[in-house]
């Protein structure tokens, strides 16, 4: 079943159940799936992959809102912010642990020989890639950094 399917099917749940933050979550990852459709400029579904960079930029974009919301002490707007993050999650792949990450990208820099932090955009090439959508950028950033300083 695509994504596309599988939020229509929860968008109606929600509506059933008057959850008006999973509901507004739910309304902004199909916005954003049909921008980047149009975007396109086909009518065919968007990649696998591309649905999960659009989700990932919808937590990060949240998160970040969050963050500021609770920086100014203002609780009352972080809150669905990260209750939306949680709806949102639930269409990304299972997250992998620092140490999990941490064991692909050491192997990734043993098989490159990359030393120095020089290396550091190669190897954030080759990690991303292959991490896809299992880990964030920033995770993936602060331990090839540790790793080569």
């Amino acid at each position: 079943m695509s994504l596309s399917t599988n939020i229509m099917d929860d968008i109606k749940t929600a509506m059933r159940a008057k959850d008006t933050v999973a509901l507004e979550a739910l309304r902004a990852i199909k916005s954003e799936l049909l921008l980047a459709q149009t975007a396109s400029g086909s009518k065919e579904e968007i990649s696998e992959d591309e649905e999960v960079k659009l989700l990932q930029r919808l937590v990060k974009t949240r998160k970040e809102s969050a963050r500021i919301y609770t920086e100014q002490n203002r609780p009352d707007l972080a809150d669905p912010e990260l209750a939306q993050v949680a709806v949102i999650e639930k269409f990304l792949p299972a997250q992998l642990s620092e140490e999990e990450i941490e064991a692909v990208i050491a192997k990734i820099i043993s098989e490159t020989g990359a030393s120095g932090i020089a290396s550091m955009g190669k190897v954030m090439g080759l990690a991303s890639a292959q991490l896809g959508g299992a880990a964030e950028g920033k995770t993936i950033s602060a331990i090839v950094k540790k790793l080569l300083v």
